[in-house]
């Protein structure tokens, strides 16, 4: 795909995935099933897309900007605590009963999609085949060379899709997926580390005005760490000096070209005859997600 990239196309893939599910209410009755709340429960399922020999506390989630895995630990273990998981050299897996829940959940979904109508049949059809083109294309491009979550995406297809439906989902969940390599790649790029690039990140978007208010929002960083990569960004240049959390100029700048270098990780390997149909993509997919609620 070429420039200008889509970029009212970005906000609609994840508004879709938080919004493919709300319509189905089995996993709330499953969630009372098995006694678990949501992060728990979440975490149980979310190892179906793990390596088969078990998750790694870093293969968890996004790894790249945490320095804390105990709240990940504690989540893990009300799974634990109740037969569906287990914690052996090192790696979580699910068990025979987590793999039972799992597979329930699988079918439930199946036949939440296959009941889904949100657009016209053939538009539907259209719209998954388009996305799951960029998909395909994305997974097999030389670059991003950050490869940490496209695994996940080639294990979310458990099964050829269902239905039309299961197949934009995979197709959707599939380039979210990948775009978080693209992300990872471009402040890579720039020569930041994980934990820093978050701080950045939070900065920009004036989430807290000093660092202890930040680190009250972030459960995922220890609050030294939180304090030392704000200080790794005042000491090369991007945040300003003094107690507060303001980008300076070139910290403004670094963290721009970020989200473009994130942009063109991820629209470049898209087939032209993807990308010229982006406004249309953007426009039913507009429509799928406003039916979804």
């Amino acid at each position: 795909m070429r420039e200008p990239y889509p970029a009212s196309l970005i906000p609609l893939l994840p508004q879709f995935l938080q919004r493919r599910r709300a319509k189905a209410d089995f996993p709330l009755r499953h969630m009372e099933k098995l006694g678990l709340d949501r992060p728990a429960y979440f975490f149980v399922i979310d190892l179906g897309i793990q390596d088969p020999t078990g998750a790694r506390p870093q293969d968890i989630g996004n790894r790249t900007y945490r320095t804390n895995d105990e709240p990940l630990r504690a989540t893990a273990a009300a799974g634990e605590s109740v037969g569906l998981i287990a914690w052996r050299d090192g790696r979580w897996s699910l068990t025979d009963k987590g793999r039972g829940a799992l597979d329930e959940l699988r079918r439930a979904i199946d036949a939440h999609y296959a009941a889904l109508a949100p657009i016209a049949a053939g538009d539907l059809e259209r719209l998954a085949e388009l996305l799951d083109a960029a998909f395909q294309a994305s997974a097999t491009s030389a670059e991003p060379q950050t490869r940490e979550h496209t695994p996940r995406a080639m294990r979310y297809r458990w099964q050829p899709p269902s239905s039309v439906m299961a197949k934009l989902d995979a197709a959707i969940y599939g380039v979210w997926q990948i775009r978080d390599d693209c992300h990872v790649q471009a402040w890579r790029d720039a020569g930041l580390g994980g934990p820093a690039l978050d701080v950045l990140t939070r900065a920009w978007h004036k989430e807290a005005a000093t660092e202890d208010e930040l680190a009250g929002k972030m459960p995922t960083q220890r609050p030294d760490d939180v304090r030392a990569a704000a200080q790794h960004l005042r000491d090369i240049g991007l945040l300003t000096s003094g107690p507060g959390l303001a980008l300076t100029d070139k910290g403004t700048a670094v963290r721009e070209r970020i989200e473009a270098d994130t942009d063109r990780y991820f629209f470049a390997p898209w087939p032209d005859a993807v990308g010229t149909h982006a406004v249309w993509i953007a426009d039913r997919l507009t429509a799928v997600n406003a039916a979804l609620l």
